[in-house]
């Protein structure tokens, strides 16, 4: 007889994990309540039931009792529910069988759920109470083994992106990396620096990016945006749209001709934060991988009022291609790792700081594009409104996070990067300037973060404990008055700047909404992806196959998203590499009939 149809001997094991739970529920009264429950033929208590005295424990109850399905009412079934199935199945019990409810959530001092010592008896009763009628009514799913397509989809090609494809290459992965950009590297392409070290930045990423760009097995999909997405572990369906460059990457030499001779200038939002301009043709910027051309068609005068061809007339390679079309193309993979970043948050919200209205108040991504030799100024900090070099600059900390009205959370990197553009700002580009950092707390728990912090002081950079409620704009020298109440000395202080530097929340990308949705993963309250359990499990989604990293899963600084990158990459190649998966039958039976959409193009 198989195990769903035989009798249903039920067993509930509670546990008290010390008193996280025993300090908050009355144990004895879930005892009595759960053995009225129909189905329930046997109820215990244990101290720390995933302990291997614990687990000893049930698996004589098992056998004691004939039990041939369980409940263990304890902690999230992130932690320990794979525990207590393999406790299970090594006495036959299958692990649809096996359950683990959380009312730890209730008791536990700390949790954000947690209630009063009746609320929890009442909510915990509850709880139990469903999972046993959900138990009694389980029957066993049947299964089917599908092969492993051995290809990885990666989004976004960022430093954590690039991580995970090179470890997944070198493996002997075929990887497709999209990106929705032109070029690859995300925003670390962009920056002079990188703290603790002050070591280049497109030093330390080119090797990775001209490395991603010539791996055999990474096939790089630029200009690109996944739009839908089907199939299950081991077996996904994804479609790509690929917007046309207008331009032959193949023959395109990057020699910079056609944008010698393109007559439209535009502000350059993307590459240059709106301080410098591009052509309607351009290459994002020196280093950029590709090193391709690209036609921007809503700005480009033949796309606008098919005049001018001067770029397709100048080209020697013959490299222009007005009639290249949009491809979708369909990608058959394993597994998929979102790398999707983040964004700067705009501090247009806070209307108090005048950003937008007043032209020398800047954000530090823009402050870093400034200090970019190879940036729009070549290394030159100017102030936007008469391009002279400022005498003072005051940088405003945690514009937009630990705010109430804007975003909870520490945005993780923002007093690091504070410090780096100081510093860099005193010792190499302006050693007389002054220079005002306005903190409410300066976080750097990094590995050499503390001794960086302490060194920006040591230099001369001064720190003020408080944040100005209000910044005003001098209507002559256009230079911004600063009211703030240093807590430190309990003064209020007035300055006046010729420039403000915002450090600004980081933000979930563009389109991380969007994205979640085509790929079924779970947001968390901030919006960025969230993983299964922040702790053990921090890199995999609620959709088995599918994995995050970077600072997609949340604010994070370049060695965290490598290190996450290196784990994602890891956990995608432990599944892959087994060739075949166990998996529920309707779940494969449902993903099949959804992978037959009409696709223009397949790759791979």
């Amino acid at each position: 007889m198989s195990q769903d149809k035989k009798e249903k001997r039920i067993g509930v094991f509670i546990c008290h994990c010390g008193k996280n739970i025993a300090g908050g529920v009355d144990i004895k009264a879930l005892l009595e309540s759960s053995r009225k429950l129909e189905g329930v033929v046997f109820v215990t208590d244990n101290k720390f039931s995933c302990s291997e005295e614990g687990q000893i424990a049930i698996q004589n109850s098992i056998k004691d009792n004939d039990l041939n399905r369980i409940i263990v009412v304890a902690c999230d079934p992130s932690l320990h529910l794979l525990t207590f199935q393999h406790c299970g199945k090594n006495l036959g019990l299958d692990p649809a069988f096996v359950d683990l409810i959380d009312i730890r959530k209730w008791t536990m001092f700390g949790s954000p759920s947690k209630v009063d010592e009746k609320q929890a008896l009442i909510n915990s009763q509850r709880l139990i109470e469903q999972a046993v009628k959900r138990m009694r009514l389980k029957r066993i799913i049947p299964k089917v083994t599908v092969e492993v397509n051995s290809s990885v989809l990666v989004i976004g090609s960022g430093v954590a992106g690039l991580e995970a494809s090179l470890d997944l290459a070198d493996k002997g992965y075929q990887v497709y990396l999209v990106e929705r950009l032109p070029t690859i590297g995300g925003k670390m392409a962009l920056l002079y620096k990188v703290f603790p070290t002050n070591d280049c930045a497109p030093c330390i990423l080119a090797p990775k990016t001209a490395y991603a760009n010539i791996h055999p097995n990474i096939n790089l999909l630029i200009n690109s945006e996944v739009t839908n997405v089907e199939g299950h572990i081991g077996n996904f369906s994804v479609v790509v749209n690929q917007k046309p460059r207008y331009v032959d990457e193949k023959k395109c030499t990057g020699c910079g001709l056609c944008i010698e001779r393109c007559p439209t200038r535009i502000v350059d939002d993307e590459y240059s934060r709106g301080i410098g301009e591009r052509k309607a043709i351009y290459i994002p910027y020196d280093q950029a991988i590709p090193r391709k051309a690209v036609i921007d068609a809503q700005n480009c005068l033949y796309f606008q009022k098919d005049t001018c061809r001067l770029c397709e007339n100048v080209c020697p390679a013959q490299a222009i291609d007005f009639k290249q079309q949009p491809r979708a193309l369909e990608l058959k993979v394993g597994a998929v790792i979102v790398a999707t970043g983040f964004d700067e948050y705009d501090p247009v919200q806070k209307v108090e700081y005048g950003y937008g209205r007043y032209d020398n108040v800047i954000t530090q991504f823009q402050l870093a594009r400034f200090l970019d030799i190879d940036g729009p100024t070549k290394g030159k900090l100017l102030r936007p409104s008469d391009r002279r070099e400022p005498r003072s600059i005051a940088m405003i900390q945690c514009v937009g996070s630990r705010d109430e009205n804007a975003n909870r959370y520490c945005s993780s990197v923002c007093c690091m990067y504070a410090l780096k553009h100081a510093q860099i700002i005193k010792e190499m580009v302006l050693p007389d300037i002054e220079i005002y950092i306005c903190y409410i707390d300066m976080r750097t728990s990094g590995k050499g973060f503390e001794e960086y912090y302490r060194r920006t002081r040591e230099i001369g950079i001064n720190f003020i404990h408080g944040r100005p409620a209000e910044i005003v704009e001098h209507h002559e020298t256009r230079n911004l008055i600063l009211k703030i109440e240093d807590s430190d000395i309990g003064e209020l202080l007035k300055l006046e700047v010729d420039l403000v530097v915002l450090s600004c929340a980081t933000v979930p990308s563009q389109g991380t909404k969007q994205l979640a949705e085509l790929l079924g993963i779970t947001l968390d309250e901030n919006g960025f992806f969230k993983e299964i359990h922040p702790k053990l499990r921090p890199v995999e989604t609620n959709v088995r196959g599918i994995y995050i990293c970077g600072a997609a899963q949340g604010p994070k600084d370049i060695p965290d998203s490598i290190i996450q990158a290196k784990a994602a990459a890891s956990c995608a190649d432990s599944e892959l590499r087994k060739k075949t998966l166990q998996l529920p039958e309707i779940v494969v039976r449902t993903r099949k009939s959804q992978l037959n959409s009409p696709i223009d193009t397949k790759v791979g």
